[in-house]
């Protein structure tokens, strides 16, 4: 929501998950997921889940880091945080690869493997 309404609460609400995960979820090797958050102190699970790196980090990275920084006008985001180029709006996806382009159009099933989604 940060990018798209750049409401500084948004931004406030990410600062305060990243400290409660440094003060809760922190150990020696890493972190660690917690068995209720309304527990204090938390009891932790000991199990560093992958999204935790792959989609928490990567979000809270991303609401702190300039726009520029993938631009929302040329990627998508799916929902685990996984950056997708727009097709034809991204120099990493251009318009004469994408399959809605009339020059590209698959004309037969002969043609389907050369066709890009």
């Amino acid at each position: 929501m940060w990018r798209l309404t750049h409401d500084n609460r948004y931004r406030e609400y990410a600062w305060e998950a990243a400290q409660a995960i440094f003060e809760h979820c922190r150990t020696e090797s890493g972190y660690t997921g917690i068995y209720n958050v309304m527990n204090k102190p938390a009891i932790k699970d000991n199990t560093q889940q992958s999204f935790f790196l792959a989609e928490t980090l990567k979000y809270l990275y991303l609401i702190f880091s300039n726009d520029k920084l993938l631009p929302l006008d040329e990627w998508v985001f799916n929902t685990e945080a996984h950056p997708l180029p727009i097709c034809g709006h991204n120099s990493a996806y251009p318009a004469s690869t994408c399959i809605h382009n009339n020059n590209n159009n698959v004309k037969n099933d002969n043609n389907r493997s050369n066709a890009r989604i």
